[in-house]
């Protein structure tokens, strides 16, 4: 077989990673030292452009040819000139103009429904069309940022609950960092082995929502949603006493064709479910259908908006973009990611990171904030990490604390998973931050001073986690 010629083998190694991070600097830079205009007729849509021949202002004519009215010089004063996308910007990078940030004022005239309102599905058809992401002549384009303006953004629904409304549905103390877990195993489970894995962890107090995974299918014959919740809720109720007044929220997966959703949510929900888990990446518009479908219930459900496959989407819209919509639509749990020393495990990190839990949290006039949700490795070796982020910036309470493995799959000293040794582990490792004994430990060596401290304090649940999670310690 041929071999790949060398200089051909490194750019096909070429780090994306390390661009998209330059990238951001300088877009965010530019941008806070000149943002686009705000208006209350247009959605303003920013851009990334390397293009190939056209300067940047010249790209706005063909983004209005084809993303609105179809003409390129409508008659002044027109319904279509109303109808046509403009140019609201430009920051070119260099002396050829042909790469930098380009703003397009998108016209409401053109797609605001009779009651005032839009979708997120209206808004990324026009905004992020064949034009934008399809086109030759765009050697890279990213829609970076979005401004609606406030009197369209109070028609959309946004989270029923928020991290207060979800607290209040538990019944979970404000304050408290809230926790949740994923049930293990993912797929090849029955209800019975649902209930089973729910019992043993719903005593925990610490829990305030736990979910299945986003590969259990809601409608396997072998494993129905229906039945499924019934019995995680019924594992639940028997936990009662050991939780005391504390509630619990689970969250059925209901991930389905978009004919299907909605019957499927309904079921969750008739079984108990106070929650519901979807992914929308390969669904667009399954959020705001649930939300709508289900407004009129007395409690409408937790959405928790998994973001399955939404590194497909963000290799040409920013993460940002793509959760500031989610919550628009209406979901009340988000994941990120937790902050880990070393390399990441998941995306987001770094300023993608930032900008996305700020797209999730910040002020928005009518819209509750999601619940931000780290997940993606988080566990004892980390935890205490977020927990001192969260505390800092004042978002302990809006924040779910997401663990998995973490505390599903730890083996006992039988060599069984045992949940209760997992969520044990994740209560002292709670004490020690409470405890403020690792404060003023760098972030490099936090891991080898928590090693350390819970085999001098003997907590045994802990060093055991930390031994599993981290084999390499023990070496």
């Amino acid at each position: 077989m041929k071999p790949v010629e060398g200089r051909l083998l490194e750019s096909l190694r070429h780090d994306a990673d390390e661009r998209e991070t330059k990238l951001r600097e300088i877009v965010g830079e530019r941008l806070r030292e000149n943002p686009p205009p705000a208006m209350d007729d247009h959605i303003i849509a920013s851009y990334f452009f390397a293009l190939r021949t056209l300067k940047l202002d010249k790209a706005v004519e063909e983004i209005s040819y084809h993303a609105t009215s179809g003409i390129k010089h409508p008659p002044a004063g027109s319904l279509l000139a109303a109808c046509s996308a403009s140019a609201a910007g430009v920051d070119a990078f260099d002396a050829t103009g042909k790469i930098g940030l380009l703003h397009v004022a998108f016209p409401l005239k053109m797609m605001l429904q009779p009651d005032g309102h839009l979708t997120s599905c209206d808004i990324l058809h026009t905004v992020a069309g064949a034009v934008i992401f399809d086109m030759y002549e765009n050697q890279d384009a990213r829609l970076v940022a979005l401004s609606i303006p406030d009197r369209v953004l109070k028609t959309f629904p946004g989270p029923a609950h928020g991290p207060r409304g979800l607290r209040a549905l538990a019944r979970f103390p404000e304050g408290e960092p809230a926790f949740g877990t994923i049930l293990k195993p993912t797929a090849g489970i029955t209800p019975e082995d649902v209930e089973r894995i729910v019992a043993e962890v719903a005593g925990c107090k610490l829990l305030m929502f736990i979910k299945e995974d986003e590969d259990l299918y809601p409608n396997l014959d072998y494993s129905p949603v229906g039945e499924r919740t019934r019995r995680a809720i019924a594992a639940i109720e028997r936990a009662k006493a050991e939780r005391g007044d504390i509630g619990l929220i689970f969250a059925a997966h209901v991930s389905a064709a978009p004919h299907e959703i909605v019957a499927t949510v309904l079921e969750a929900l008739d079984a108990g479910a106070q929650g519901v888990m979807f992914s929308e990446t390969y669904a667009g518009g399954a959020v705001r259908m649930v939300r709508e479908a289900t407004k009129n219930r007395a409690i409408p459900p937790a959405i928790y908006g998994h973001n399955a496959g939404i590194g497909v989407k963000t290799k040409g819209i920013w993460r940002e973009v793509i959760d500031f919509l989610a919550r628009l639509d209406g979901i009340d749990f988000r994941q990120t990611g937790p902050i880990r020393p070393g390399a990441p495990f998941i995306r987001p990190y770094g300023a993608e990171w930032e900008a996305s839990e700020t797209a999730l949290s910040r002020p928005i006039a009518g819209i509750k904030p999601t619940m931000i949700t780290r997940a993606g490795a988080l566990d004892q070796g980390n935890l205490i990490l977020n927990l001192v982020d969260a505390e800092r910036r004042g978002m302990l309470s809006d924040i779910l604390f997401l663990a998995g493995s973490a505390i599903n799959s730890i083996k006992n000293a039988r060599g069984q998973t045992d949940p209760r040794l997992g969520a044990e582990s994740m209560m002292q490792t709670l004490e020690v931050y409470r405890s403020h004994e690792l404060d003023s430990v760098p972030v490099d060596r936090h891991l080898d001073a928590l090693v350390a401290l819970a085999e001098r304090k003997k907590l045994g649940a802990l060093s055991e986690a930390l031994r599993q999670r981290y084999p390499h310690l023990s070496k």
